[in-house]
């Protein structure tokens, strides 16, 4: 895929800009970051439609407890086209629409199987400041520091990377304003 103007992208990092909160409860700084190529599992979204969610504003105003992390890039709400894929990524393709969704979907295990549950057994507790095979960050501030990751989408920033796990194919007819709904506001 190539980015707005016109260069390939699959496998290089990216710049471009996202909203990051540097404080808790303070203004978000709209900045330029680093978003790396994503790993094996893992695919690199644009981000073409994002919605706030009141998850985003109580996750913000926490400043004490193992959820304080800053500097983070929130947002979990979104739809996206695929912009590139990793290694072992067989579920979507490039140019597919997608929403990123933070409760993750194996396929594989007992109760991403179960007609009765959907926490998946395998993804599904984890700490969800960074990315859940490796527990790194996809995102960089321009001076190298890691930003965490929020939920698993972090979709306040142009480009994303999430896991497989985290992620629907969806029509491409869908309106993306209708779209970006689906990942939280609708199934919850």
């Amino acid at each position: 895929m190539e980015n707005q103007r016109g260069f390939k992208t699959a496998g290089k990092s990216i710049r471009c800009k996202a909203a990051v909160c540097r404080n808790p409860g303070k203004p978000l700084v709209i900045e330029e970051i680093e978003v790396e190529p994503p790993h094996a599992w893992e695919i690199r979204i644009k981000i073409l439609c994002t919605s706030l969610c009141h998850s985003d504003i109580t996750f913000w105003e926490i400043s004490t407890g193992p959820y304080a992390v800053s500097p983070r890039i929130f947002g979990h709400e979104a739809v996206g086209v695929v912009e590139s894929v990793g290694e072992h990524v067989e579920e979507v393709e490039e140019g597919d629409m997608v929403v990123p969704v933070f409760h993750p979907n194996c396929r594989e295990c007992r109760d991403c199987k179960s007609q009765k549950g959907n926490e998946c057994s395998i993804f599904g507790k984890q700490v969800t400041t960074k990315m859940p095979r490796d527990a790194t960050s996809r995102f960089k501030g321009m001076d190298g520091e890691d930003l965490h990751h929020f939920f698993h989408v972090s979709s306040f920033s142009e480009y994303t990377v999430v896991d497989v796990v985290n992620v629907v194919k969806i029509s491409p007819d869908i309106p993306v304003d209708k779209a970006c709904l689906l990942s939280c506001g609708v199934s919850t």
